[in-house]
């Protein structure tokens, strides 16, 4: 997975940690630069409107572990994407339990784009991300995004998705021949 240019290097990330553990306001700088891209590209996949703010919460709950926290820069990874996820799915059970009031008479007004959101929506990499998933199942989605958008291994994913390791493997193995066929390449590589 090395060979994926967005990828976030361990070494960097462990580094990075080990700073921020200690105080260093910079080990902090440097863990947002290292996460918040591939954070920002999975959550714009599963709450676009709200990526932003979810990323956020994501980052608040971390601040408030990051000194206590024990393991490695993959681990840190693994749970803010763990967390991340958590967020999604209270976003959107958030949303499904309000109900919509509209006055009477009254017609809903079209919500003005943000331009921060349009050019990101034409930022290449987050295109090329929707373009990857769309025609995916959405456990195969879900596989291909945390592993190849957020670097996570085989068993991190596992965890994340309470499913074994092998199970994410041949998630991802059908997940990447389905996106072959689509895109007319007769052999894929993770």
């Amino acid at each position: 997975m090395a060979s994926i240019p967005f990828l976030v290097n361990d070494a960097d990330l462990t580094a990075a940690l080990d700073a921020a553990r200690a105080g260093d306001e910079r080990g902090m700088t440097s863990l947002f630069r290292l996460l918040q891209p591939p954070l920002l590209r999975y959550l714009r996949h599963h709450a676009p409107t709200v990526a932003e703010d979810l990323a956020s919460e994501t980052w608040l709950a971390f601040s408030q572990v990051v000194s206590r926290f024990e393991g490695d820069g993959a681990d840190a990874r693994a749970w803010m994407f763990s967390v991340a996820r958590r967020r999604v799915a209270d976003h959107w059970r958030a949303q499904h339990r309000r109900p919509k009031l509209v006055g009477v008479g009254e017609a809903p007004t079209p919500l003005v784009p943000d331009v921060a959101d349009a050019v990101v929506a034409e930022l290449s990499t987050q295109s090329a991300v929707e373009a990857l998933v769309r025609d995916l199942p959405e456990d195969q989605a879900e596989v291909v995004l945390l592993r190849l958008v957020a670097g996570l291994t085989a068993d991190e994913v596992g965890a994340i998705l309470h499913k074994s390791p092998t199970a994410v493997r041949v998630a991802q193995h059908r997940a990447l021949r389905r996106l072959a066929k689509t895109w007319g390449r007769t052999t894929v590589t993770p």
